[in-house]
């Protein structure tokens, strides 16, 4: 998840205390904001990580995961969450029946499609794979049906040879449908296991078409140096014909965390072959007062004039995975590649998304 828990020594302890964060903090009391009528607002907006938030039609919906089940919020506001309903809690057996992460919920058609990580055990986290929800109806309040487990592995003649996966988002891209999340080259029996960036075509929002192939590796030296190098929680950013995915890359449990980019170099090129894409990075940095960013999502304000990042920041310079929930406005260089910025301070005044009231 960039939620995922992951570390080189003593690994079940600390993965352990992790995923008890994750569960207890995914999202928790939202942050006191200014009296009605206020104008601004400051960060952070609310306990939590990895978070998921998408504009549909005049609402925000917020997705998240907590006690191994998945909650959605939706509301007018950006910088409020509103509406809160349970829409699924993991099965007491099978393959998805513990361990669920950093869910993402996307519409296609007339249905919502929730994508999240989930395994049968752990510590050790060695189980995780990637399913699919799906509503039953255009509401996103709906009554929600398990889809299945996708196939993230190289043969998908063998379900039995699928390989761990989190972290997945989708997307649409001259009326074909893909994926891309982090996984792991082949199965291991151990968490502390380098993550890539791997990339499929679709058949249909809940099945794979083809073969994954491998986008990034945590190689560029701004993604390595510490005890288990990552690239994970992987999203989409696009504007006119340009397409980027910012992803995370160091340790997630570090302020080390860090985002960097790849930017598709033809859009009208093949989106499977890695030579079509150009790294670059860091693009988004903590600093002295932010700690370890990661896991972005990116919205419209509500007048649709701005573009804004939502992530998660650490709470400490300590290692662990006490996070908490971000957003600022950013702007586009003249070469139309997105320029985040500092992140900005706790208690720092934000002016409130435009058409925000």
């Amino acid at each position: 998840m960039s939620d995922q828990f992951h570390f080189v020594k003593n690994s079940t302890i600390i993965l352990s205390l992790a995923l008890i964060f994750a569960a207890s903090t995914a999202c928790g009391k939202e942050k006191k904001q200014s009296p009605q009528g206020y104008t601004t607002f400051t960060n952070p907006v609310w306990d939590g990580a990895d978070p998921w938030l998408v504009k549909h039609n005049n609402e925000y919906i917020y997705c998240y995961s907590a006690n191994n089940s998945i909650f959605i919020f939706r509301s007018e506001k950006m910088t409020k969450l509103g509406e809160i309903k349970k829409i699924w809690t993991a099965p007491a057996t099978g393959w998805n029946r513990a361990c669920v992460w950093a869910p993402e919920i996307h519409f296609v058609a007339d249905r919502w499609y929730v994508y999240y990580a989930a395994g049968q055990s752990g510590p050790p986290f060695i189980h995780q794979r990637t399913g699919v929800l799906r509503s039953k109806t255009e509401d996103v309040f709906s009554d929600y049906e398990d889809m299945g487990v996708l196939y993230t592995g190289d043969d998908p003649a063998d379900p039995n040879s699928n390989v761990w996966a989190i972290d997945m988002t989708i997307f649409e891209h001259k009326g074909k449908l893909y994926s891309i999340w982090s996984g792991w080259i082949k199965q291991e029996t151990t968490d502390a296991t380098q993550q890539h960036l791997y990339i499929s075509e679709m058949e249909n929002p809940w099945t794979m078409k083809g073969k994954r192939v491998k986008l990034s590796s945590p190689a560029e030296s701004w993604e390595t140096g510490g005890p288990l190098n990552l690239n994970e929680g992987p999203e989409i950013l696009k504007k006119g014909n340009n397409v980027f995915v910012i992803y995370s890359c160091r340790e997630s449990w570090l302020v080390e965390y860090r985002q960097g980019m790849l930017q598709l170099i033809n859009p009208e090129g093949n989106l499977l072959d890695p030579a079509n894409w150009k790294k670059t990075g860091p693009v988004f940095l903590g600093n002295p007062q932010v700690y370890g960013v990661g896991h972005c999502s990116f919205v419209k304000s509500p007048d649709d004039t701005e573009d804004w990042i939502i992530y998660h920041s650490k709470k400490s310079t300590k290692p662990g995975w006490e996070r908490d929930v971000r957003m600022q406005p950013f702007q586009w260089n003249s070469d139309g590649t997105p320029d985040f910025g500092a992140a900005i301070p706790a208690g720092k005044s934000i002016q409130l998304p435009s058409g925000e009231k």
